[in-house]
């Protein structure tokens, strides 16, 4: 493989997986940000959106950055070889980041003020009053 190719496959598998990633993160992490903001969905979207935009800078600009660096492959074993170490610590930066989102949401959850109601509580109080 020369080193043109090796490059587009490289670059092609990270965007690829970060898209799917920050996807994944973005929908599901919804439902944990409206809990954490007390049922403020317009408040929990526009965090989501800033994370994702943020996931977005951190990831690609790491992919763009280890372009240059490792040894430059020769061979079709070498590039093999080149393309599972870039895309392996791409995964490693976007499993840390995932856990790292996941222990600030945590956080957050734990230092919610008590005298400001849970995502449920204020679900319920909407809930329309049967007589």
């Amino acid at each position: 493989m020369n080193m043109p190719i090796t490059y587009a496959v490289y670059l092609a598998i990270s965007v690829v997986v970060t898209v799917w990633v920050a996807r994944t993160l973005h929908s599901r992490g919804r439902v944990f940000l409206v809990e954490i903001f007390s049922g403020r969905e317009k408040l929990a979207d526009s965090v989501n959106d800033l994370l994702v935009v943020g996931f977005y800078l951190i990831n690609f600009g790491y992919v763009a950055l280890a372009l240059r660096y490792g040894a430059k492959p020769a061979n079709l074993q070498e590039s093999i070889e080149f393309l599972a170490t870039k895309i392996g610590l791409v995964l490693l930066i976007l499993g840390v980041m995932h856990f790292g989102n996941l222990l600030v949401f945590a956080k957050l959850r734990i230092w919610r003020p008590a005298n400001r109601p849970s995502a449920s509580a204020v679900r319920a109080s909407r809930a329309p009053q049967s007589t």
